[in-house]
């Protein structure tokens, strides 16, 4: 699927990506409503369906993604309450090999994440894949989701990186079609981001099912 001599970069997606979207769906669409009903004192059904709606109302923009605004949004702290369900957090398989197999073949390993840096210090906190990436990017510094064009721009100019050598894995295709509209020219989706869901099928973007798939030849 990959031809490793065309890649000098790989950048990487982490929720979904390296690591199972599980923990993050459960925590949004289940998790966090329950726990804001109960400290509320309200109901969780009515409570749920609103939360989801508002969170609906922000996709793809970068407060969709940010702790800090949903903490002072609901009045709570969402990253301790994250805390709480952390055991859930875990990569997907062969995520830690292929970091390991793209190392040892001197292709640059760049996270480019949407998560707020307090879940991506929770997250390194609780995985390996931090050992395994020379440089960690996410979005908040920039000010803009990797939706936006401006992620991209912002992107080129802090690493130096050739489009046309690169190869970006994510499991958003809103995401994967701003890298493309930027010009990355490798682009791979993922296709059962979460352990739990059921593969998807129809996407846009070739699909990839296991790290193993795309091993480089040892």
């Amino acid at each position: 699927m990959i031809d490793w001599s065309a890649i000098d970069t790989v950048l990487l997606d982490m929720d979904g990506t390296l690591l199972d979207l599980h923990f993050d769906n459960h925590f949004w669409q289940h998790h966090l409503p329950r726990r804001f009903a109960e400290l509320r004192g309200l109901d969780p059904a009515t409570s749920r369906a609103e939360f989801l709606a508002r969170l609906d109302r922000e996709r793809h923009r970068l407060q969709w993604y940010c702790t800090d605004y949903w903490s002072a949004q609901l009045a709570v702290n969402v990253t301790e309450l994250k805390h709480e369900v952390a055991h859930l957090i875990a990569e997907r398989p062969h995520a830690g090999t292929l970091l390991a197999q793209l190392g040892a073949r001197g292709r640059r390993r760049i996270l480019v994440t949407n998560a707020h840096r307090d879940s991506l210090a929770l997250k390194l906190d609780r995985t390996a894949i931090g050992a395994g990436l020379d440089r960690l990017i996410s979005s908040h510094d920039y000010g803009a989701a990797k939706e936006d064009p401006a992620f991209w721009q912002r992107l080129a100019r802090e690493i130096s990186f050739d489009p046309d050598r690169t190869l970006f894995i994510d499991d958003s295709e809103p995401v994967l079609g701003a890298a493309e509209d930027y010009g990355i020219r490798h682009l791979l989706c993922i296709r059962q981001p979460d352990s739990k869901g059921l593969p998807r099928d129809g996407l846009r973007f070739a699909a990839l099912s296991c790290f193993s798939d795309i091993l480089p030849v040892l």
